[in-house]
């Protein structure tokens, strides 16, 4: 018997990303030599005196339920972090802790979007930030930015979409797939385009902002945009920079009101965090930030070898990022050359001849492109890209 299920279900895809994850397991378990590309969460192990911390706190009994939206001590660290690293400040009734970052962004399209409002989104863009508002029936307009405008969207874009519809943008820098990130300046002016927008809340979702290497300082919107903090929630957590994926950690910043209902929607779904990990997540934020400079740097001399190596493939383009763990070069000519469909024919190919898995870039609203993950030790990388060249030079 056919079940229906309800249309906020069929709106959305399952996340790209998770299937490319779970198709290259599965392949490698059925003993095919499969290389993944395609993860989106570092390779490095959680640092020890994090996990040191979730020891004691298991040991101390520490496993009760705690706040729904974080423990008094970790929302301290959350704002002792946003003075240090952004100079921005909140109270503890502006801070929420949730099951990572991504249910912080669940939780604001919930609380902000009703059925016919528009979300506007930067493409590239991470898959869920085009699935997510759709569950609460949201209509995203995507705006899409290439490598020649270097994968940032304009001011003139960004007032060119803007209408009473509008409810909120969605901004992420250091960006996933492109690693893209936005200067001060840059932001500033999209910012003077907001301001002329009072309806209009501004989402940063700063995740990488530590696996950065910049010409400038890492800047948050809500830094380069004060007069706009008010109605900007910032979204972060532990997951990227401390290698803390399956600890489920993430948390925002932002006007209190906004906040306030985000704690209601989180009581009626999964309340509070992890105990455990929230112990672990106040060690990381206030404790010693040498490892996340350590694995930056790693990442660093990563980007730097698969960038010259993608670079080196008959019709690959692919531009420098200033950040993340992710490259997206622009594979149109590849796929026209070889006669593919598309980009999830041309990721099918490499999977299927090379043994190496990377995500179609139509997942990201960038149909032609892919993502490649360098989140895996360099030597898997030098015979990734050996296969890779191998592929797509032959016809």
């Amino acid at each position: 018997m056919a079940i229906d299920l309800s249309r906020r279900i069929n709106r959305i895809k399952p996340s790209a990303t998770m299937a490319v994850t779970a198709l290259a397991a599965q392949l490698r378990a059925d003993g095919k030599d499969i290389i993944g590309l395609g993860a989106g969460e570092p390779d490095f192990d959680t640092p020890k005196h994090i996990k040191q911390a979730a020891h004691s706190a298991i040991h101390d009994g520490f496993t009760k339920y705690t706040a729904v939206d974080g423990t008094v001590e970790l929302k301290q660290a959350i704002i002792d972090k946003f003075r240090r690293d952004n100079d921005l400040t909140f109270e503890p009734e502006q801070i929420i802790v949730s099951s990572g970052a991504k249910q912080c962004i669940f939780n604001l399209c919930q609380v902000l979007i009703d059925d016919g409002d528009e979300v506007i989104v930067p493409a590239p863009y991470w898959v869920s930030y085009s699935d997510i508002p759709r569950v609460c029936g949201g209509k995203i307009v995507d705006v899409f930015a290439g490598p020649g405008q270097g994968f940032k969207i304009t001011p003139e874009q960004l007032e060119s979409v803007i209408n009473e519809r509008t409810r909120l943008l969605m901004l992420n820098s250091p960006s996933n797939p492109t690693g893209a990130t936005y200067t001060r300046e840059e932001l500033k002016a999209l910012g003077d385009v907001l301001q002329k927008h009072e309806h209009v809340t501004i989402m940063t979702d700063d995740i990488y902002e530590h696996i950065y290497w910049g010409e400038e300082a890492f800047c948050s919107f809500a830094t380069a945009c004060p007069e706009l903090k008010e109605r900007t929630v910032v979204v972060n957590g532990v997951s990227k920079c401390y290698a803390m994926t399956g600890w489920r950690i993430g948390y925002a910043g932002g006007p209190s009101e906004i906040i306030a209902a985000m704690k209601k929607l989180q009581s009626q779904s999964t309340s509070n965090p992890s105990s455990i990990s929230q112990v672990a997540a106040m060690a990381a934020l206030a404790g010693d930030q040498s490892c996340v400079d350590k694995m930056t740097a790693e990442f660093k001399t990563r980007h730097d070898f698969v960038l010259s190596a993608l670079k080196e493939i008959d019709d690959v383009h692919c531009t420098a990022a200033s950040g993340t763990f992710y490259l997206f070069p622009d594979m149109r000519r590849v796929i026209t050359r070889k006669g593919f469909e598309d980009d999830l024919e041309l990721t099918r190919f490499l999977l299927d001849t090379a043994g190496v898995a990377l995500v179609g870039g139509s997942a990201f609203g960038a149909p032609g492109f892919v993502r490649a993950s360098y989140a895996t030790d360099l030597a898997t990388l030098q015979t990734a890209m050996q296969r890779l060249r191998q592929a797509l030079t032959e016809d």
